[in-house]
């Protein structure tokens, strides 16, 4: 393949992928984008709370709770002969999130109140055209609540700055918020003589045509409205929001949509709560991904014995972002493993197991990026910082399978706006794409 070729397949995959995080401006909405292409693709729904029939050939997706979701192609060999290629990433990403009884007068001003969902960079949301999305739980027919997925596409909400005037230091010792005091956002003015919370509802209610005493419940992030874009003389970078981590998401949802049929199990999961530890109803660390795969182990008429004997066969990818050297910050980076932007995907490694990765992971990784010729790094953490986490050691632990920690790198993560690399978005699909070959 020529390198322009090469190029413009990567330009391809990058949009893509641009246009999947801009539709998905909540975990609700990753879902939902996510089925919508799984459906497109041949799978069938299933529910939790249903018999399922599974045939093998088959092809089903399982959604929890609107925000995560499990995939899964099932093959014609025997299980325990071939096992399951897994690769799992997480559906949510840092910021804010609405407070139920938000609206309050501010200076004549109509605010929200936010609570910080995960560990956002607070700063990079001031000054930006900001929208809410997520969803809202209304009543429905016999009592039960209905969900209404929700997004303002209009810049709605703002964090204003305050100027340099009256904050001297601040470039200095940088921008801090207050949580509690300075993260409320301006809504709009007050206007009209309903009470403020009465002003929210309705505008909620006027967005998904309810009357407002029909809205019971909401969980609503704080999003941006810039669209993704890329960037550079030969558009080489990427930026937008979220790329922590539905870049992972969509590369493990475009490999499983186009990977051969498998012989044994094909697996992509995705949860939400990542960035907040995982363990609920609907993370990494709940019983989610160990019910599934039970479920289908007993479709497929497997003993406890065969089951394990399947696990003890299979692999997991756990895909989340990785840091990329930043040219300007040099000093924050172990010098010996610090990953380049378009330097190709990382396998994460960590002597304390914050990262799952072993040596036969790492050896595993290497040898499917060389197979997809796809150059590959090695991320390690500085020793004298504290390293983050992944879903890998929880899912590792809980399932008894062998799992690799890996992630494209990028730039800003945890921003508003962050950047990476256009050309490692299609390697990561090639990659994952040899990986549920099962080469």
């Amino acid at each position: 393949m020529s390198e322009r070729a090469s190029h413009n397949g990567a330009h391809k995959a990058a949009r893509a992928l641009l246009d999947y995080i801009d539709t998905s401006p909540s975990p609700w909405h990753v879902v939902r984008a996510t089925c919508q292409a799984l459906r497109a693709g041949g799978f069938q729904p299933l529910d939790e709370a249903d018999a399922w029939a599974l045939e093998p050939g088959g092809a089903y997706y399982v959604v929890r709770d609107g925000s995560s979701v499990i995939a899964f192609r099932l093959g014609n060999g025997f299980l325990p002969e071939h096992g399951w290629r897994m690769i799992g990433a997480h559906t949510d990403s840092p910021g804010f999130r609405v407070k139920p009884q938000a609206a309050h007068a501010r200076a004549n001003l109509l605010a929200l109140g936010v609570e910080v969902y995960g560990g956002p960079i607070l700063a990079s949301f001031a000054d930006r055209d900001l929208t809410l999305a997520g969803r809202v739980m209304v009543r429905g027919g016999a009592g039960i609540p209905q969900t209404h997925l929700v997004h303002f596409p209009q810049p709605l909400v703002r964090l204003p700055n305050v100027a340099i005037h009256l904050n001297r230091s601040v470039n200095d010792e940088g921008l801090k918020f207050d949580r509690q005091e300075e993260l409320p956002l301006v809504l709009a003015a007050l206007g009209d003589s309903l009470p403020p919370q009465s002003q929210f509802e309705r505008l909620l209610a006027d967005r998904i045509e309810c009357e407002p005493d029909q809205i019971l419940s909401w969980g609503l992030a704080v999003a941006d409205t810039q669209p993704g874009a890329l960037f550079g003389p030969q558009e080489e970078f990427m930026a937008d929001s979220q790329l922590d981590n539905l870049a992972c998401c969509h590369a493990g949802l475009e490999a499983l949509l186009s990977a051969p049929a498998p012989h044994g199990v094909q697996l992509l999961a995705l949860f939400d709560h990542e960035e907040i530890g995982s363990e609920t109803y609907q993370g990494a660390s709940g019983n989610f991904l160990e019910a599934v795969s039970r479920r289908i182990a007993a479709a497929l008429r497997l003993d406890a014995a065969d089951a394990q004997r399947a696990m003890a066969r299979s692999w997991m990818l756990s895909a989340d972002m990785a840091h990329a050297l930043h040219p300007n910050f040099a000093r924050y980076y172990e010098p010996q493993h610090a990953p380049a932007v378009n330097g190709g995907p990382a396998v994460k490694i960590n002597a304390n197991q914050r990262y799952a990765t072993n040596e036969a992971g790492s050896a595993l990784f290497r040898t499917l990026c060389e197979r997809e010729g796809v150059p590959w790094q090695t991320y390690v953490h500085r020793s004298n910082l504290p390293c983050g986490s992944t879903i890998g050691p929880m899912s590792a632990a809980r399932l008894g399978v062998r799992t690799v920690d890996v992630g494209n790198p990028m730039w800003a993560m945890h921003s508003v706006r962050e950047s990476a690399g256009t050309l490692d978005h299609e390697r990561m699909i090639a990659v994952m794409r040899s990986f549920y070959a099962g080469h």
